[in-house]
Formats: C-alpha cells, sequence, structure tokens
C-alpha cells in the first residue's frame, strides 16, 4: 500500500484497493488475533498491537481497525460465513461512531459518523455495555463528508430504529477497550515513522556546509520526537499485556494508552514539518498526510478529552 496511493485514489468513492485488501487478508492481517477454529492465526492482543504499529507507521488505507474487531464479533456469535468473507477478504466491516443516541443489544439509534464505510457489507458499533455488528442495509439517507484525512473516508447519518445482527456484552469481550489499543497502537506507529523522517532530513539535509542536525534547535527536537515515540510504544505494549492479563488495572493502562500515544503523534507529526522546512508545508510532501492521520486515529472511539476524563477519574493504580 504506497502512500502515493492515498492521492492517486483521493476522488474515489473508498480508499480501498480491492485486490490489494484481499491480498493482505489472505495474508491473515484481518484475523490475526481469531482462533486456529475460526480460521485466524490464534495470536494475542500484543501480536495484533505489532501489527496494528505497522500498519499507521506505513499509513494503511482501509477499514483494519472496525474489519478485525468485526470478525471477532462474528466469530462469537458462530456467524461462521461471515467470519469466512472477511478472512478471505470478500467482506469489509465499516464504523460507525455514535455522536448522540444509544446502542445496545435491541437495538441502536441517533446520528453517526460512518468511518471507511463506502463499499462495506457491515458497520461495527461500540457501545458502553458491548459492541455489535449491523448490517450497511440499516444505515439509509447516508451524507458523504470531506474528511481531513485524503486516506479516509467519511459520512454521516441518522436512525431512529436500527436492528442488531450481532452483539457481543463488554463483559464477555471488552471490544471497546481492544478498538482503544489498537487505534493508539496505529497512534504509535505513526510517532515512529515521523521521527524516523525527521531524523534522516536531519542527516541528510545540508545548508551552509554542514548538516541541518548540528543545530540545537533540530536535534533537541528529533530527540522529543524520539522520546514521544519511545513512550507511546511502551505504554501500549503494556496496555495490551495489561488487558490479555486481565489485571485489575487494565481499563487505567488502556486510557493511558490512547491519551499518551494520541499526544505523542500529533505533537510529533507537527514537530516534523517544522523540521523538513519549506518543502514539509506543501502537499506533494507526506508530512501533512501522517498528521491527519493522527488526527483521525486520535478521535476514534472515544474523543482525547474524554479519555483524558476517564483516566483521571479512574486515577492512578494502586
Amino acid at each position: 500500500m504506497p502512500i502515493e496511493d492515498i492521492r492517486r485514489r483521493i476522488d474515489e468513492p473508498t480508499s480501498v484497493d480491492v485486490g490489494i485488501w484481499r491480498e493482505g487478508a489472505e495474508l491473515g492481517l484481518t484475523t490475526l488475533g481469531l482462533p486456529e477454529e475460526h480460521g485466524g492465526s490464534g495470536r494475542g492482543l500484543d501480536d495484533e498491537v505489532l501489527l496494528f504499529a505497522t500498519l499507521g507507521q506505513h499509513l494503511a488505507t482501509g477499514p483494519f481497525l472496525a474489519t478485525t474487531l468485526g470478525a471477532r464479533i462474528a466469530a462469537r456469535c458462530g456467524d461462521t460465513e461471515l467470519v469466512a468473507q472477511i478472512a478471505d477478504g470478500r467482506a469489509l466491516v465499516g464504523l460507525a461512531e455514535l455522536r448522540d443516541g444509544a446502542v445496545g443489544p435491541d437495538g441502536f439509534k441517533g446520528t453517526f459518523d460512518l468511518i471507511d464505510a463506502a463499499g462495506v457489507g457491515h458497520l461495527l458499533l461500540i457501545g458502553d455495555d458491548g459492541a455489535a455488528l449491523v448490517e450497511a442495509a440499516e444505515f439509509s439517507d447516508v451524507e458523504t463528508l470531506v474528511s481531513i484525512d485524503p486516506g479516509t473516508r467519511l459520512a454521516t447519518a441518522t436512525i431512529t430504529a436500527g436492528s442488531i445482527l450481532h452483539w457481543v456484552p463488554a463483559t464477555v469481550d471488552p471490544i471497546r477497550a481492544r478498538a482503544l489499543v489498537l487505534s493508539a497502537a496505529g497512534l504509535a506507529g505513526i510517532t515512529q515513522a515521523v521521527t524516523d523522517m525527521a531524523t534522516q532530513h536531519a542527516k541528510t539535509r545540508v545548508q551552509f556546509g554542514r548538516p541541518i542536525g548540528v543545530h540545537q534547535a533540530v536535534k533537541h527536537a528529533c530527540t522529543d520526537m524520539a522520546v514521544r515515540a519511545e513512550a507511546a510504544r511502551s505504554q501500549v505494549y503494556f496496555a495490551a499485556a495489561a488487558l490479555q492479563a486481565g489485571r485489575t488495572d487494565a481499563e487505567f493502562q488502556v486510557l493511558a494508552a490512547k491519551a499518551v500515544a494520541s499526544h505523542a503523534a500529533i505533537d510529533s507529526c507537527a514537530a516534523n514539518i517544522q523540521i523538513q522546512g519549506g518543502m514539509g508545508y506543501t502537499y506533494e510532501h507526506n508530512a501533512h498526510l501522517f498528521l491527519k492521520r493522527a488526527h483521525v486515529l486520535s478521535h476514534l472511539i472515544d474523543e482525547p478529552t474524554d479519555v483524558l476524563a476517564e483516566l483521571l477519574e479512574q486515577g492512578a493504580p494502586q
């Protein structure tokens, strides 16, 4: 998935190249954490985090998060046909983010942001008490919106009464927590990518006979980016391990991962644009694409202010 494809497909209804998506699905990118009896690889959340960090690092396009979690819900509910379609790339799952309304086992209603939902057959909805899969046909009168990220498709729809296809309570599988960790992993990957980009530029861009990286203003900025990348990566890894082990502080660690990774990615993406100089501000440069994706991921599942409020409410683990 070359980054240049983001620009090439900017005017198309979907950012997904169907052929490439199916190749990725057949490699197991959307079923890495599913048990082997469901056609997955049986890997843990820690391995899924490594995958999503790499997807973020390369600005991979498509509904990887919703499709991965959608496959998990389908498997939990015994929908083997849908799991098989996701596994071979025939089925994609978009994300429907609730803005105002309610989601529960008996149905859903309200206003939703639809993220990478063009051309999908199902949508993932995440509520306070669990997560649901619904058929895309439940969403009528969809209004397409312009996304800040040219690699992400955005729309909105308001539903007065919708039917749930599959529902998994949070007590059975913490889908929301997994979504927060995996989105944080994508942010950690972005932080590492722009850190590498800025450092490489600082080493090779020569002004007045010297690399710009010899100047304190540049080298200190690169160092700060490296520290943020390490902090984000470490907290995301620990959150995944805590959630996987069922630790009592798992929710705190998950929220901390999303908060730390969001700040790290956005601050480092902005610093990278500065270090790239005049070219860093242009459309032709990739720097702005990383910043825009970071903003999108930081708002997924929960708003950054809500994540921070929940984190502060929990207090430091004992």
